[in-house]
């Protein structure tokens, strides 16, 4: 059953490497961490949705909206396969409703802060840039690249970074499941990348020196057309 359709666009993706010990506690039952050449990541992304629909209906003033997240990276063995996911530590929207509904219907850690965003083209740059209001104070996730985007190789960090279709999500004692469906997405690599927030008080303290540190790679997602499934429960052993 289909949850959600909307637009991705614009994805910016500040990428850390953090030890593994940083995401004790937070990796749900019946998932494990996934390693790209030995290394765990976290994301801060941001990027824009438009023309939201929630099983199938469009809701007046909040089809169009930011969001910032911060995230890691697992997988869970289906079978004789990996399903390579998602875990979101925090996700900010600028409207109160789509964070309560996320944080209702499938337990995601959702708040709502004012935001906003500029998307800046030219023939021989992009610049994308997402702001949000906490603590009294405006805070940034920008990147800007030049040239022209392309598949991320495979094999690469971008490709482990944006090749991962499903998340994981714990509500009261279950874990559940749900697929992200979209096109494989071309890549700008960032010529700069910026990220200026309060990483301890927005995240929590054991991401402080990780996220506060330069990034392993930045880049910029064209992004697509998306479709969220509904969640299911995980089986537990």
């Amino acid at each position: 059953m289909v949850f959600l359709t909307a637009e991705w666009r614009h994805l910016v993706m500040l990428n850390y490497v953090v030890e593994p010990k940083v995401l004790e506690g937070l990796v749900p039952a019946g998932t494990e961490l996934d390693f790209h050449e030995g290394r765990t990541f976290v994301s801060i992304v941001g990027f824009h949705f438009s023309d939201t629909r929630i099983f199938g209906l469009r809701f007046p003033r909040h089809a169009d909206f930011e969001e910032v997240n911060l995230r890691f990276y697992v997988r869970r063995r289906e079978g004789e396969t990996w399903r390579r996911g998602v875990v979101f530590v925090r996700e900010i929207v600028p409207r109160r409703i789509i964070a309560f509904v996320a944080r209702v219907m499938y337990g995601e850690p959702y708040i709502a802060l004012p935001m906003n965003h500029q998307i800046e083209k030219t023939d021989s740059e992009l610049r994308a840039c997402y702001h949000w209001k906490y603590g009294g104070c405006w805070n940034s996730l920008e990147a800007v690249a030049s040239g022209e985007a392309s598949v991320a190789e495979p094999g690469g960090e971008e490709e482990f970074i944006t090749e991962h279709y499903w998340g994981y999500t714990v509500v009261g004692r279950s874990v559940m499941e749900y697929q992200v469906e979209h096109a494989r997405w071309r890549v700008w690599r960032a010529t700069s990348a910026t990220l200026d927030c309060p990483v301890a008080e927005l995240y929590g303290e054991r991401f402080a020196d990780s996220v506060s540190a330069r990034p392993s790679s930045a880049f910029i997602a064209d992004g697509s057309s998306v479709t969220v499934r509904y969640r299911r429960k995980l089986a537990m052993p």
